[in-house]
This record gives structure tokens, sequence and C-alpha cells, in this order.
């Protein structure tokens, strides 16, 4: 005889959760485009940051598909995650090599690691 146990969320806050997700995946899309199509302050940021142009594509392409994979249901955990990831390198970039203030990168961070905890699948066990 096996158990099984699953994590549920409140089926009104998996509906609610797709509010910061839709603008988590536009704000992020906005900003992988801006890097794509060499927006000028994009160019000169990745110039300060000093690791090639290659980079900010490299970065607006993972961008870009983490967007698009927070709009997928079944790629919303994952996508969610990776793009913590991005951005928690973002923030420790913007406070070493830019000598920026990391507030916008640390904010989308919590957003998308709460789209993955809320997203994340049922497991068994």
């Amino acid at each position: 005889m096996s158990i099984t146990s699953t994590v549920r969320t409140p089926s009104k806050l998996r509906q609610l959760i797709w509010i910061p997700q839709v603008a988590l995946a536009l704000a992020i899309g906005g900003g992988g485009l801006a890097k794509i199509s060499g927006d000028p302050a994009m160019v000169t940021m990745f110039d300060d940051v000093g690791f090639g142009q290659w980079f900010r594509y490299a970065v607006g392409l993972l961008e870009l598909a983490g967007a698009v994979g927070l709009l997928i249901r079944r790629l919303a955990a994952l996508a969610a995650f990776c793009l913590a990831g991005l951005l928690a390198g973002a923030a420790v970039t913007s406070v070493t090599l830019l000598d920026a203030a990391p507030f916008t990168p640390l904010a989308f961070l919590v957003v998308a690691a709460a789209i993955a905890w809320f997203r994340r699948p049922a497991r068994s066990r």
C-alpha cells in the first residue's frame, strides 16, 4: 500500500499568482528585448560590466526565455526558479561591478521566488 501526499495551493491563490507572474514576465521580457535590440543604455551598462557585448545578448536571451516560460503553466515554476538565479546574479553585479543599488533585481527576485514556490509541482512520497 502506498501513501500519497501532495502539496496543494488553494485555487484562489493559484489564480491570483497569475497577476505577479504576468507582470514579472512583462518586466523581464521588456528588459530582455532592450538588451537584444541594442538599447544604448544596455550597451553602456554591459560595457561597464566588462564581460563584452556577447554577455548582453546571452542575458537578454535568458531573460526572454524566462519570460516566455513564466507564461507556460508547466514551465512556470522552473522558469521562475531560473530567473531567481539570474536576478541574484544581477543584484551581485549591481553592487560589485556597477556601484548601483540592487533594489530592483532583489524585488524581482522575491517575486520570482514566490512564483517558483507557489507553482512548484506537487510531489508524491
